[in-house]
């Protein structure tokens, strides 16, 4: 019995590699505590914290502490990483190994909340009427990238990595890829100008005549993607929008209405004064069309045709959407109709008469 006490002793006191069986039971319980309390930390004090956020005017509160929930939970396992180094008899190579570790661990946590920070921090922003949509984003991916750029830096630092050696090194390198990657390079700078000049932005619906007709769905750095209106993506790189003309339907002030009907030859002069005034005094008293200043309709009789007597439609409705502009111009066709049947008038057709001077029969 002495001997099987002695050989417990001697097995618990050499553990694992030298390192007491206590020492690695204790360090595990750490662990599973750290576990345990992020848990804890991120269902009961973070919920909390967030229930009173949401009872503010403002949402930017709400978004940090929603970037902030997992960099906030990964607090307990860092410092309980830190407390097991210093349970562990590490020595050498692999205590400062270990320390490196925690201090990469430690960086790591400052950093991801850093960054998770960047989104909510840009959308408070959003609000100035400097920031556009495509510019928001752009900065966002910069400034995340930048911060993690930083991070990784000062954790490779922490390994006794230089960084200014790597990069000399990668000149060479970097020289090669850049003269392989001109057209990134091109499609980035026309992004830039894109999002600069403020040309179009993500939900704008554009047009290029002859290629495409949709609404933006996003600018990246390299391409930007074109929903259609049969909702497939055009996705085209920057650099083909930068150098073609865009009609951007968004920045439209008034849609316009330019129409043409076409009436017979027997209407007479009464009818066409009546026909006329009736369609402008419809445009006018509607609230579907915009009567002031420059935007006042022209209703005009125009021109005797070769097979109609034609009036001069134009007329500028509120900026409204695709259905809505359909609505207002079946409205008004149908008063149109209306009005040239009340005056006993018909819409002409293209046509041509013929006329015999004599026929076989009169021979």
């Amino acid at each position: 019995m002495d001997n099987f006490i002695n050989l417990l002793s001697e097995v618990w006191n050499r553990g694992f590699y030298g390192v007491n069986l206590s020492d690695i039971i204790i360090s595990l319980i750490i662990l599973l505590t750290a576990f345990l309390l992020r848990g804890f930390i991120i269902a009961t004090v973070i919920n909390a914290i967030g229930r009173l956020a949401s009872k503010t005017e403002s949402k930017v509160d709400d978004e940090i502490l929603a970037a902030l929930e997992k960099p906030l939970g990964l607090v307990p396992v860092t410092i309980a990483l830190y407390l097991i180094t210093l349970i562990l008899p590490l020595s050498g190579v692999v205590g400062d190994s270990a320390t490196n570790i925690v201090k990469a661990f430690v960086v790591f946590t400052i950093f991801s909340a850093l960054a998770n920070s960047i989104k909510p921090i840009f959308e408070a922003l959003s609000t100035s009427s400097w920031l556009t949509a495509s510019m928001q984003m752009w900065l966002e991916r910069a400034s995340r990238a930048i911060v993690w750029i930083i991070g990784l830096g000062v954790i490779l630092d922490i390994f006794g990595i230089q960084i200014g050696p790597l990069v000399a090194g990668l000149g060479l390198f970097s020289v090669a890829v850049a003269l392989g990657a001109q057209d990134f390079f091109k499609n980035l700078i026309a992004g830039i100008l894109i999002i600069g000049e403020n040309r179009f932005q993500p939900g704008d619906r554009i047009q290029v005549s002859g290629k495409l007709h949709g609404i933006v769905d996003t600018i990246g750095f390299r391409s930007t993607v074109i929903r259609q209106f049969d909702t497939s993506p055009m996705i085209i790189p920057n650099k083909d929008l930068s150098d073609v003309m865009v009609i951007n339907h968004a920045g439209i002030i008034n849609r316009r209405l330019n129409w043409k009907i076409n009436l017979i030859y027997s209407t007479t002069v009464e009818q066409l004064e009546s026909i006329r005034s009736g369609i402008k005094d419809y445009i006018v008293k509607s609230n579907d069309f915009a009567s002031d200043g420059d935007l006042d309709p022209v209703v005009r009789v125009i021109e005797l045709g070769s097979s109609s007597i034609d009036i001069m439609i134009v007329c500028y409705s509120d900026p409204c959407g695709f259905a809505d502009f359909c609505n207002i111009k079946e409205s008004l066709i149908f008063n149109i109709m209306k009005i040239v049947e009340k005056n006993n008038s018909e819409f002409a057709f293209p046509s041509t008469s013929l006329y015999l001077e004599s026929t076989p029969e009169d021979k």
